[in-house]
């Protein structure tokens, strides 16, 4: 598989502060890449990193470099707005529109230029159903996506995002607010959306980790100490450091 996303060398630093240093890694197309490590040690920043989510953040700063497809997507020339419609992101808290569930999925086809009405039914159907709430939610898609439970206001949001079809879907803790059924779904939907979608997830739950991706990076204090296929990092982890972690001395 050839790799989607290459990280050379990246630090990066809120005003004084830096918030991590020197992370190089790769992620091949189509897998899933979990990123663990305790609060706080830069798995979200490196997240943002990349689909410059960081850029609004005033004072801030990175360097290194991070390519997609093998282009740095911090060339001066790299269109952000592109970036955002390739790197797709799906948040801790589900943060859908006060709008109908139709039109949470409708409104990002229709601002990136979609407007044939029959291809955004038939795209806010397709997209449900790749979510697997269609069943659910076909018969009020026109009420409101704020009448919806947890798991399924955060599937809507994954559905709104593969809407405009990214290439890369980045979830920063998606189920970490969700009771263990819906978590399920979000892991079981995580296996189906890999065939299509490179995906990086941010997780604190190491069985969730062990069980969606394909590789895990394991970062501490703003470092990247190991990253390896999951299973390895899971049972037989190259640092001490890694084992500590994952047997739960520490973190």
């Amino acid at each position: 598989m050839k790799d989607k996303i290459i990280a050379e060398d990246v630090s990066f630093y809120y005003g004084s502060n830096q918030a991590i240093r020197n992370i190089s890694l790769k992620v091949k197309k189509n897998s899933v890449m979990a990123l663990i490590g305790p609060s706080g040690c830069g798995k979200s920043t490196f997240l943002r990193c990349i689909n410059r989510m960081n850029d609004i953040i005033p004072e801030t700063k990175i360097t290194g470099d991070i390519k997609i497809d093998d282009v740095s997507i911090y060339g001066s020339k790299y269109n952000v707005t592109a970036l955002r419609r390739k790197v797709g992101m799906v948040f801790q808290k589900s943060n859908p529109f006060p709008k109908s569930i139709f039109e949470n999925i409708a409104y990002g086809l229709k601002i990136n230029g979609v407007k044939d009405k029959y291809e955004i039914e038939y795209i806010v159907e397709k997209s449900l159903k790749d979510t697997a709430l269609w069943d659910e939610v076909k018969d009020r898609l026109h009420k409101s996506a704020l009448g919806l439970s947890g798991g399924q206001q955060q599937r809507l949001c994954i559905a709104r995002t593969i809407a405009i079809q990214p290439e890369v879907i980045l979830m920063d803790e998606p189920a970490s607010a969700l009771d263990p059924i819906s978590t399920q779904k979000i892991e079981e939907l995580i296996q189906v959306l890999k065939k299509d979608y490179t995906i990086i997830i941010v997780t604190h739950n190491m069985q969730q980790a062990a069980r969606v991706s394909d590789y895990t990076a394991f970062f501490y204090m703003g470092e990247l100490i190991e990253v390896d296929k999951t299973e390895k990092i899971f049972t037989r982890p190259s640092k001490e450091m890694t084992e500590n972690y994952i047997t739960g001395k520490f973190g």
